[in-house]
């Protein structure tokens, strides 16, 4: 524990690295500081977010569901969705399982 400590001078080098090395220890401490503060607010902002979102949705889902029935009554004639041309399993006629003529 006899040993001397000589005094040196410092290089711009070393000073700059030791500023450098300062401020990033600063910068990566202030969000800490920040986070404690701001986790009020965070959670009314994102309440507020999550209202909107809602919002969005709800009125999303409303314009497919007036889509879907447009598109509906512009195919069928009907807003149901049920076409017109549908039996209830009873028929009239004496079918016999063959037909005559070419398809289209």
């Amino acid at each position: 524990m006899s040993a001397f400590i000589k005094p040196e001078m410092i290089s711009r080098r070393k000073a700059l690295s030791l500023v450098g090395l300062a401020a990033a220890f600063g910068l990566a401490a202030a969000p800490v500081a920040l986070t404690v503060s701001d986790a009020e607010a965070q959670t009314a902002g994102m309440l507020r977010r999550q209202e909107r979102r809602e919002g969005r949705h709800e009125r999303r889902e409303e314009r497919r569901a007036g889509r879907t029935e447009r598109r509906e009554e512009r195919r069928t004639g009907t807003t149901t969705g049920t076409a017109t041309g549908t039996t209830t399993g009873t028929t009239t006629g004496t079918a016999t399982g063959t037909t005559t003529g070419t398809a289209k």
